[in-house]
């Protein structure tokens, strides 16, 4: 595999991630169990703020580093 592949393979993981965490600060994503619901809801509250910001960061650079990744491939 490339050295450029697998850094745009890494971009993509690190977007997931920043779109995960903004998600979650928001309250889109929930989990099974209700004693683990809870504890993730009351973790989400005291920490939204903070967790919306850095997963808004974290994907928008990450998705302009991947436009710009994929049109240097593009372009050769």
């Amino acid at each position: 595999m490339n050295a450029s592949v697998a850094g745009l393979v890494i971009e993509v993981i690190f977007f997931a991630i920043g779109l995960y965490v903004y998600l979650f600060a928001r309250g889109f994503i929930s989990f099974g169990k209700p004693e683990v619901r809870k504890r993730a809801e009351e973790f989400r509250k005291e920490n939204a703020t903070w967790m919306r910001l850095l997963g808004l960061a974290l994907a928008a650079v990450m998705l302009l580093n991947i436009v710009f990744h994929v049109r240097e491939l593009v372009a050769g």
